[in-house]
């Protein structure tokens, strides 16, 4: 099993305002499906409840849910009340840990991998991403030099980074 987390942030490691995006970069969106599909998707209940309906559970992907919540009902995905539980029921399935804040925090100390959307913006936020130490190396950068513009408007550029 293989568990990396996926997040983009925009300037100060802002990932969240009032539990949604506080910007529209539909290739992140893209990119997000096409890394994730086949694969299990663990996320906390607010990360849950942002997603629009239409794309819960998100298709092709295992969904899990984690929350304090005793009953939460989750339509498509498996509930558990912890990390652990979810990293266990995925089995030898990749995992892929798409937040929130509290799960990418539980997260990090067990994963081997990080993508990271870097999206070029000065945005108030509430929520903010974890810090990677020294023991992150990037190894791939996309584009390897300058920016891609995103059809909004936006500059961005995506790092994969995994501990050394």
């Amino acid at each position: 099993m293989t568990v990396t987390l996926i997040w983009a942030e925009a300037a100060d490691r802002i990932i969240g305002l009032g539990g949604v995006l506080p910007w529209h970069l539909p290739e992140d969106m893209r990119q997000f499906k096409e890394l994730t599909m086949g694969s299990t998707v663990v996320m906390g209940r607010v990360t849950w409840e942002s997603l629009p309906a239409k794309f819960r559970p998100l298709p092709g992907r295992r969904n899990v849910v984690v929350t304090r919540q005793v009953a939460y009902d989750a339509p498509g995905a498996d509930v558990v009340s912890s990390l652990e539980e979810a990293l266990m029921l995925a089995g030898d399935d990749d995992v892929w840990v798409a937040g929130g804040a509290s799960i990418y925090e539980q997260a990090l100390p067990l994963a081997d991998r990080v993508v990271r959307t870097r999206v070029h913006v000065q945005v108030e936020g509430d929520t903010r991403a974890p810090v990677l130490d020294a023991a992150w190396t990037m190894v791939g950068r996309d584009p390897e030099s300058g920016l891609h513009k995103s059809e909004t408007g936006l500059d961005y550029c995506i790092a994969t980074l995994e501990r050394r």
